[in-house]
C-alpha cells in the first residue's frame, strides 16, 4: 500500500460517520467480556463457601480456583488456529454454549469432582471469548475509534465482575435470612442451604442472551477479505459506514494487502513481528502477575484474613467492582487521544505505588479506610491501564492472517500467568505473608513499566495494515 493510498484511505475514514449497527455489534459482542468477568469474579464470594463445606486445604483451594484457568489456557490453544479457519463468529457462539452448560453444571452437580469439571468447561469458554471477542472488535473496529471499541471489551469485563460482587453480595444477604425459614424445594436448596450454587446459577441468563445476540453479528470483514469472500466483506463495511465509496475502498486496500501474506507461525520470528511477539507476550504475563486476580479471587479471603467479616469483605469488594467499572471509563475516553503507550506507563506506574502501600497497610496493620483507599487505587490503576491495554495492543499488532493465531499465543500466555498467580497466591499469603505477597506483586509492576517504556510504540490512529508495515521496517 503505497503512502498516496494510505492517505487517501485515511481520509476518507475520517470522514466517515458510523451507524448504529456498529454500536449493536460491539455491545453483543462484548457480552463475551462480560460473561468471561463474572465467571473470573464469582469464585470470590463462592471460595470461602466451599471452602468450609468441603474442608479443602491450601492446595485444593488453589486448584479448585485454578481449574478454571487450566481449562482457559485449553480454550486459548485450540480457539485461535480455528478462528483463522472457520471464523470468528463461529467461535464466540462456541463459548457462549460453553458458559452455560459450565453454569448449569456448577449449579447442580453433587460432588466436587464434576462441579470442578463445569469450572474448567466454563474456563474453556472464557478462553475462547478472551481472544476472539477482542479479535473480533478490532477487525470490525475503524482506526481512529479502534481502541475505544476494543476497550468496551474490558469495560464489560468489569461490569461482568461487578454483577458477580453485586449477586455474591445480595444472595449472601438472601442466605442469611432465609436460614432455618423451613422452607423446601429447589430454590430453598441454591439460594439458601448452598447459596454458592445459586451464584453460579446467575451465569446462566447472560449466556443465552450472548447466544441469541450473536444472529444479529455479521463475520469479520477482515476475515471474509482473507477467504476471498470481498463483496460480503465490502456490505458489512458499508453497513457500518453508511458510505459505500469509503468501505468499497477499505476492503480493497485491506485484500490488496494480505495478497503476499505467508500466514504461517515463521512469520512471528521475522525481525520486525518477533518484537511484536515479544510485546505481545509480556504484557499480558506481566498484567496477571500485577495481582489483579489474586484480589478477584482472594479478595474476600484477604479481607477476612485482616479481620473483616465475610459480609463487610463482600461489601468491599462491591466497591472494588464499582472502581473497577468507573475507571475504565478513563481508558475509553483517553485510549485514542492520549495513546497507548502514554497511558499504559502512567498506569503501571500508579499500580506500582499502590501495591506498595497496600502491603505497607498490612505490614503495620493497618486494615480500615486506608487498606481500602490502597486497594481502590490499584484497581483504579490497572482499570484505566493495565487491564484494558493488553487486549488493546495484543489484538492490533500482529499480521492480518495470523492474527488469530498469534493473538492465542498473546493471551494463553496471560491465563498461564493467571493459573500460576491463581494457585501460588495461598501458598504465597501463607509462607510470605500478606504484606510480602503485595511487594512481589509489586515488583512486576515495576518491571511492566520499563518494558512499555522500552519496547511499546504508539498504535493510536493506525490502521491495522499500517501497523503490520510499521513491523516490516523494525531490525
Amino acid at each position: 500500500m503505497t503512502v498516496v493510498q494510505l492517505k487517501t484511505t485515511a481520509e476518507a475514514m475520517t470522514k466517515t460517520k458510523f451507524s448504529g449497527y456498529l454500536v449493536l455489534i460491539t455491545v453483543i459482542a462484548s457480552l463475551g467480556g462480560l460473561l468471561f468477568g463474572f465467571d473470573i469474579a464469582v469464585i470470590s464470594g463462592i471460595l470461602p463457601i466451599v471452602k468450609q463445606q468441603f474442608g479443602f486445604s491450601p492446595a485444593q483451594e488453589g486448584w479448585f480456583v485454578s481449574s478454571a484457568l487450566i481449562g482457559s489456557i485449553v480454550g486459548v490453544a485450540f480457539s485461535g488456529e480455528l478462528s483463522d479457519r472457520f471464523g470468528r463468529k463461529k467461535m464466540l457462539a462456541l463459548s457462549a454454549f460453553l458458559f452455560f452448560f459450565s453454569a448449569l453444571g456448577c449449579t447442580l452437580f453433587p460432588d466436587t469432582f464434576w462441579i470442578i469439571s463445569s469450572r474448567m468447561l466454563g474456563g474453556v469458554g472464557i478462553g475462547v471469548a478472551s481472544i476472539i471477542v477482542p479479535l473480533y472488535i478490532s477487525e470490525v473496529a475503524p482506526a481512529q475509534i479502534r481502541g475505544r471499541l476494543v476497550t468496551c471489551y474490558q469495560l464489560a469485563v468489569t461490569v461482568g465482575i461487578l454483577i458477580a460482587y453485586l449477586a455474591n453480595a445480595g444472595l449472601l444477604k438472601y442466605s442469611t435470612s432465609h436460614t432455618g425459614s423451613g422452607d423446601t424445594g429447589l430454590l430453598q436448596f441454591l439460594f439458601v442451604e448452598e447459596v454458592w450454587r445459586g451464584m453460579f446459577s446467575i451465569l446462566l441468563l447472560p449466556s443465552l442472551l450472548f447466544l441469541i445476540g450473536l444472529f444479529f453479528v455479521p463475520e469479520s470483514p477482515r476475515w471474509l477479505i482473507l477467504n476471498s469472500r470481498l463483496p460480503e466483506a465490502i456490505k458489512i463495511f458499508t453497513a457500518i459506514s453508511k458510505d459505500v465509496a469509503g468501505a468499497t475502498l477499505e476492503a480493497e486496500q485491506v485484500s490488496k494487502h494480505s495478497r503476499n501474506e505467508k500466514g504461517s507461525y515463521k512469520e512471528l520470528l521475522e525481525p520486525g513481528t518477533r518484537k511484536a511477539l515479544v510485546i505481545g507476550l509480556l504484557l499480558p504475563l506481566l498484567s496477571q502477575f500485577s495481582g489483579i486476580n489474586a484480589i478477584i479471587y482472594y479478595g474476600p479471603t484477604i479481607l477476612q484474613n485482616a479481620g473483616i467479616p465475610l459480609s463487610d469483605s463482600l461489601m468491599s469488594q462491591i466497591y472494588f467492582g464499582v472502581a473497577i467499572v468507573l475507571f475504565t471509563f478513563i481508558a475509553i475516553w483517553k485510549v485514542d487521544g492520549m495513546g497507548r503507550r502514554k497511558l499504559y506507563l502512567v498506569g503501571t506506574a500508579c499500580a506500582t505505588v499502590s501495591l506498595f502501600l497496600t502491603g505497607l497497610c498490612f505490614y503495620l496493620g493497618y486494615t480500615g479506610i486506608w487498606l481500602l483507599l490502597c486497594v481502590l487505587l490499584f484497581l483504579a490503576s490497572f482499570a484505566f491501564s493495565i487491564g484494558p491495554l493488553k487486549f488493546v495492543v495484543a489484538s492490533e499488532i500482529f499480521p492480518n492472517k495470523i492474527r488469530g493465531r498469534a493473538l492465542a499465543l498473546s493471551i494463553m500466555m496471560m491465563w498461564i500467568a493467571d493459573t500460576i498467580v491463581g494457585q501460588l497466591t495461598p501458598i504465597s499469603l501463607k509462607s510470605l505473608g500478606t504484606a510480602g505477597t503485595f511487594w512481589a506483586f509489586a515488583i512486576f509492576c515495576l518491571i511492566g513499566f520499563f518494558v512499555i517504556l522500552k519496547l511499546l510504540p504508539e498504535t493510536k490512529g493506525k490502521s491495522l495494515e499500517q501497523i503490520e508495515d510499521f513491523w516490516k521496517h523494525v531490525h
